[in-house]
């Protein structure tokens, strides 16, 4: 197995498992991350995920050059027949933590810019090299980068293939912590703990309204928004919540 896929607490940990290769996808790595995925997406039991990488040296390197490149280019023009993902292809909204353990290259950041919420350590750094090999981020670089950093910032990654450090990146905006790589896990699952306290259906129709309101007139985001909002005072966590606030405890969520 090159993916290690764990279920404990509502928590779902997938976990990039190639350290000798840096965590780089080939194609039968794809396929196990697409399952892990679905998996993830269908299980309710579980309420978030943490995406990360096997050892301190890379998160994930990107496309296996000698493996997955040569399966990429026989899919030209049958984009569909390559296994779905957060990158592209599957539709997912619960929450997803990045726990960026190092060098996070090519598709690797496009893996994590895939996800909601990005937390690495001092050592991560961060790259889209694509274009020095002729071709360009194809899962969701191009797109992700451009509308999560400065113009000028995303040019120089996109265009002149610059990397950048982890400090950086926070700086940019790219990551939402930096800390040190003892900590990395142990602060991705508390923030993963935290998250499983809301309500997951908020969460989820939030992260909704977020990701298809940004291509949206704002007419339409606010009756995306508006939909929403009259579904989640449906639920049975949405009365529970309230109802555990005006009694100042806890709420017992279910998910439903």
């Amino acid at each position: 197995m090159s993916i290690v896929y764990e279920k404990r607490d509502r928590i779902a940990y997938i976990t990039l498992d190639r350290p000798r290769a840096l965590n780089s996808l080939d194609p039968k790595t794809f396929q196990e991350l697409s399952d892990a995925f679905i998996d993830f997406r269908n299980d309710n039991d579980v309420w978030v995920a943490i995406i990360t990488g096997s050892g301190h040296r890379a998160f994930c390197v990107g496309a296996d050059i000698g493996e997955m490149l040569p399966v990429l280019e026989d899919v030209r023009n049958e984009w569909w027949r390559v296994p779905p993902t957060i990158m592209r292809g599957l539709e997912l909204w619960k929450p997803t933590i990045a726990a960026v353990n190092g060098h996070a290259l090519g598709g690797g950041l496009e893996l994590a810019l895939a996800c909601d919420l990005r937390i690495c350590s001092e050592n991560a750094t961060f790259g889209l090299p694509e274009v020095t090999l002729g071709i360009l981020p194809g899962w969701g670089g191009t797109q992700r980068i451009s509308r999560m950093l400065p113009a000028a910032k995303a040019a120089e990654m996109l265009l002149m293939a610059q990397r950048i450090d982890a400090q950086e990146a926070y700086r940019v905006g790219l990551v939402n912590a930096v800390v040190p790589p003892d900590q990395l896990m142990s602060t991705a699952e508390e923030w993963a703990k935290r998250i499983c306290e809301i309500p997951p259906l908020a969460v989820r129709a939030a992260k909704e309204a977020m990701m298809k309101g940004a291509g949206m007139a704002l007419e339409d985001g606010l009756m995306l928004e508006t939909k929403l909002m009259d579904y989640l005072f449906a639920t049975e966590d949405s009365k529970e919540a309230r109802k555990a606030f005006q009694e100042k405890r806890k709420p017992e969520l279910k998910g439903k």
